[in-house]
């Protein structure tokens, strides 16, 4: 069965890191796409980055680039978003996704995680 399962949530400081996980099961990484998604009560899910399933190439958002990095671990089948920086505004339930192709609009993913807590707070 296609699934995705987010960790490595939590609370940290402004200007801490965290990484977060996104394990893939039920088909490998070179078949979907991943994206990563955060979403704040009220507003609009929005698109962070992604990492295409045919030679891993990676994209980010304006808001993002610079500080976040996606990678992969084909051999976990796990996807990884690298938090850096974090600013209180990244609060939010983070998502991974899987869908084709590599994009940042949420609508063109089929397979969503429950999503994980970033939480930034001095």
């Amino acid at each position: 069965q296609v699934q995705v399962v987010e960790s490595g949530g939590g609370l940290v400081q402004p200007g801490g890191s965290l990484r977060l996980s996104c394990a893939a099961s039920g088909f490998t990484l070179d078949y979907y796409a991943i994206g990563w998604f955060r979403q704040v009560p009220g507003k609009e899910r929005e698109g962070l980055s992604c990492i295409s399933s045919r030679e891993g190439i990676t994209y980010y958002a304006d808001s993002v680039k610079g500080r976040f990095t996606i990678s992969r671990d084909n051999a976990k089948n796990t996807v990884y978003l690298q938090l850096n920086s974090l600013k209180p505004e990244d609060t939010a339930v983070y998502y991974c996704a899987a869908g084709s192709p590599c994009s940042t609009w949420w609508n063109e993913y089929l397979y969503w995680g429950q999503g994980t807590q970033v939480t930034v707070s001095s």
